[in-house]
């Protein structure tokens, strides 16, 4: 019986892609780097490893080091050689949330250069395999000088290797193998089966020297295009839901459930009607409001209302089924295909853990499903905003909050549709709002099944510093269908 592949794992977190790997079978984390202790903890906790703060050795392995990867001296893992490095640099300088071109450094400034401690890893430790993960935003940083200045680096390591000791000040090895790119696209986590739209950049290259031609090569491309954009399940036409993930069943089997928590939301037009007479009403002794509106609510958030009451909430079937074809515009195939696509969701939960395992009630030991305590203002505020809704929905009541243009703030999951982008950091209204009109903010547990964390996973730290460690993560799932690219690979060229 062959042996596990081992992984080499940098900018690590609390390590979401390693878990993925690991989760697949064939492969075994035996270095993790990591700069924050919360998330190394959170990792050493979970994978059984050590934990250390200097530079460790072949000797010292397993075991994640906590330090900036600056620290590192690639040179003393040579005799490991691990067979995939994974990881991707922190995102900050690349990410389109940073806004215009001007706003965003890229590989100009330091955070940015982060990616060549990566690179100067391929040099010392040639593994068959790199899995490289990043925002969408660093394909177009620099106008997208970035993005080709780090696929030509991958590509042409032997040319590349004074660059790189010129960027970082580290020795670079000597007889370096370049990498040929087998993947490099974005590629949407709901595709995959994660219940999250949520885009991340992949670029995965294979060691020039263990290729075997073109067929191969070509083989090797189409395979790992296919299985990453999910044309090998349905679950890329039928996405998982966020019902599910939380309720622990398929959606057949929670009509029950879905309509109730649905009909809670009946008469909620009317309502922010009244508290918008009521506020202008307030608000006509406030001469900055008077004239800048002129008493008169803006057209635009009231034609939002009547849309949501006319095209969405009028059309609704409270079937389950049907609504989910509907909201996510499905044009489902026959019989045969819709049962097909449930049967795969269900399969899913059981690989999640989830299946038969309502996340309502579980009691976790890191605290993670404690329901945060809320102020009256934002129960009140959340009791007006329907599912795949956010703050727009309650301007010019007492309940508005600042934050125009900014969908994220106060909006709602849709039970049905997969949840927006779990994010990491934020301030007021970032934090995730759970479908059912009684709840408000997320628990930290409901966040990691969103991102596809088992239940047993075991996070260190404060509240905050939990979320972060969910939002900056890699999704499990997510991990676990990279890993099963790379052993194809791996099975194709061994």
């Amino acid at each position: 019986m062959r042996e596990e592949y081992t992984v080499f794992s940098l900018f690590s977190g609390a390590g979401g892609l390693d878990l993925g790997f690991e989760k697949n079978g064939n492969f075994r984390s035996r270095f993790g780097n990591e700069i924050k202790f919360p998330p190394a903890h959170t990792y050493s906790r979970n994978f059984g490893v050590g934990l250390v703060t200097s530079q460790p050795g072949v000797a010292d392995l397993p075991a994640i080091f906590l330090g900036s990867i600056a620290d590192l001296k690639f040179e003393r893992f040579e005799d490991l050689r691990p067979d995939v490095i994974v990881g991707g640099p922190p995102c900050q300088d690349f990410s389109v949330v940073r806004g215009p071109q001007s706003e965003r450094g890229g590989i100009t400034v330091t955070r940015g250069k982060l990616y060549s401690y990566y690179v100067d890893a391929l040099i010392h430790l040639q593994p068959k395999v790199f899995v490289f993960e990043n925002v969408p935003g660093l394909k177009s940083a620099n106008e997208g000088r970035a993005y080709d200045t780090i696929i030509k680096d991958f590509e042409d390591l032997k040319q590349r290797k004074a660059e790189i000791k010129a960027a970082i000040g580290n020795h670079s090895g000597e007889n370096a193998q370049d990498y040929g790119i087998v993947f490099s696209g974005v590629v949407n986590a709901a595709n995959l089966g994660v219940p999250q739209a949520r885009r991340r950049l992949i670029v995965i290259g294979l060691r020039k020297d263990l290729g075997r031609g073109k067929t191969l090569e070509e083989e090797i491309k189409s395979k790992a295009k296919e299985m990453l954009e999910g044309r090998d399940r349905l679950v890329s036409r039928y996405p998982l839901t966020p019902l599910e993930v939380f309720e622990g069943q398929p959606l057949p089997a929670l009509q029950r459930r879905y309509s109730e928590l649905m009909k809670e939301y009946n008469g909620v037009d009317r309502e922010i009607e009244a508290d918008r007479t009521m506020e202008i009403e307030r608000r006509k002794s406030d001469p900055e409001f008077m004239e800048k509106y002129g008493g008169k609510i803006d057209e635009a958030y009231t034609y939002r209302i009547l849309k949501w009451k006319t095209e969405i909430w009028d059309k609704l079937d409270f079937d389950v089924v049907k609504d989910y074809f509907s909201v996510n515009r499905i044009e489902p195939g026959n019989q045969n295909e819709i049962d097909r696509a449930f049967e795969e969701h269900s399969q899913l939960l059981r690989e999640l853990g989830y299946y038969g395992s309502s996340i309502a009630g579980l009691k976790c030991l890191d605290g993670s499903n404690s329901v945060p305590e809320e102020s009256n203002d934002v129960i009140e505020r959340m009791k007006r905003i329907p599912p795949d809704e956010n703050h727009e929905f309650v301007r010019y009541t007492q309940w508005e909050v600042e934050g125009k243009g900014m969908s994220l703030i106060y909006r709602r999951v849709h039970p049905l549709k997969p949840a927006y982008t779990v994010v990491a950091f934020g301030g007021g209204g970032t934090w995730g709002y759970h479908y059912t009109r009684k709840r408000a903010t997320l628990t930290n547990r409901e966040r990691a099944r969103l991102q596809t964390f088992p239940d047993d996973f075991s996070f260190a730290g404060s509240r905050s510093e939990v979320r972060a460690q969910i939002g900056e993560a890699v999704p499990p799932l997510m991990g676990k269908r990279m890993a099963k690219v790379v052993t194809e690979i791996l099975n194709l060229v061994n």
